[in-house]
């Protein structure tokens, strides 16, 4: 074990010598897709695209005012917590949002604080919701990435709207696409940990349960029967513990924030937590990863680190 646990210390020390940056690079604007894909699909490294959807009407369209006249009265799946945090860990269970229906007008109520209400709400439904829940809403954007499509030979699996107030919070995960962000209004703050980071990032099962909000307005946690647990990182990079965490000190996350206007690459399996001026807009496009030889190996840093424990 103690072997084990050395050579992964040295996997993560010399991915971070011989590749990844010290921080998130800029790109004056997007590349053609093959230089793309060889300058960063490939190595698997982030980056922050500036003027890459500079010709979406969504950039200068998307305020209540428009959005009221145009979907005010769509009936949408809004995610509704106690604390800002929407799957997550609470405790000794991995707890999911509440999903409430309610037209778009009532959350921007909510969100220009016209209407008081007890819970923190987001728009954060990952399942193509852009073109699935609010379609009036895809001739202010593109519903792929023309560059990025043709870099991957595919299009996206998903195309998300999101919008939110200020507390809610995205907690540490991973995703097995590539996942190009577009802020369209106020900022994004992202936490990026890289795959080769693995070995410091601590997991564990939790029971799946659900908030659900009461008559009296408080939230109760209920169980989720007849789900199987659930793997999640119980840590939090905003305030880590790490007593209990150390190895995690070994981690080197990179903190960017990206503005409206710009796009943020971030590649597959990249570890991400992520944070929210109040009333950001974003739209995300998930394009599926490569289960190539990278997945293969990343699989292999999994086993070995579970089998390895803490280091």
């Amino acid at each position: 074990m103690d072997a084990i646990k050395e050579c992964l210390g040295v996997f993560s020390k010399e991915a971070q010598e011989l590749y990844l940056n010290d921080a998130v690079p800029y790109l004056d604007g997007p590349l053609s897709p093959l230089q793309f894909y060889r300058d960063w699909i490939g190595p698997n490294k982030p980056c922050i695209i500036r003027d890459a959807f500079s010709d979406w009407p969504a950039l200068s369209k998307w305020n209540p005012t428009y959005l009221r006249e145009k979907v005010g009265s769509k009936v949408i799946s809004v995610a509704v917590t106690p604390n800002g945090y929407a799957d997550a860990v609470n405790g000794d269970r991995f707890v999911m949002p509440e999903e409430r229906q309610m037209s778009f007008s009532s959350l921007l109520d909510i969100i220009e604080g016209k209407v008081k209400s007890s819970g923190v709400f987001y728009i954060q439904k990952q399942c193509s919701n852009l073109t699935e829940e609010l379609p009036e809403l895809t001739g202010d954007v593109q519903t792929h990435i023309p560059w990025m499509t043709e870099a991957l030979g595919k299009q996206p699996d998903a195309v998300n709207f999101w919008l939110g107030e200020e507390s809610a919070v995205t907690s540490m995960h991973k995703d097995h696409y590539e996942n190009l962000y577009c802020v369209i209004s106020g900022h994004k703050e992202f936490i990026l940990i890289p795959p080769t980071d693995r070995p410091f990032i601590p997991y564990e099962l939790y029971r799946p349960a659900t908030y659900r909000q009461k008559e009296d307005g408080d939230f109760e946690i209920v169980d989720e029967e007849d789900l199987t647990k659930v793997p999640w990182i119980p840590l939090d990079p905003l305030n880590p513990d790490y007593e209990r965490y150390p190895s995690y000190r070994l981690a080197k996350p990179l903190l960017c924030t990206v503005k409206a206007g710009e796009m943020l690459y971030l590649p597959s399996l990249w570890f991400h937590h992520v944070r929210q001026s109040h009333g950001c807009i974003a739209v995300n496009f998930w394009y599926d990863m490569e289960y190539d030889i990278k997945y293969n190996y990343f699989q292999l840093v999994e086993s070995l680190t579970n089998a390895a424990g803490a280091l």
